[in-house]
């Protein structure tokens, strides 16, 4: 399926809107990575965990978001967006969500 940011595909016409398609996760490190990422957090750098968990995340509510679209009929999701929001320490919700549509 095809999934774009862009309001359009190049060379490719919709021919249906179907609505929003979106997908989200919620996800957290164990306590052992927290205790490694307050270190961090004291002498500064990249706290690797935090972005592999980003990235899991990222990955898995894009792919909810597909299938939703999927399921709604659609061959494509144009105008994709995502969101973050911390909602307690170490855990985050990834948010993705885009215009279902039917490309010609």
């Amino acid at each position: 399926m095809i999934f774009v940011s862009t309001e359009e595909v190049p060379g490719k016409k919709i021919v249906k809107v179907l609505g929003v398609a979106a997908g989200s996760t919620v996800r957290a490190k164990h306590i052992g990575k927290d205790i490694l990422a307050g270190f961090k957090n004291i002498v500064g750098g990249e706290i690797k965990g935090y972005t592999e968990m980003m990235e899991e995340a990222r990955d898995e509510s894009t792919k909810r978001m597909l299938e939703n679209a999927k399921k709604m009929g659609a061959n494509a999701v144009v105008n994709v967006r995502m969101a973050t929001a911390s909602l307690m320490q170490g855990a985050a919700e990834v948010y993705v969500y885009g215009t279902a549509v039917v490309l010609e």
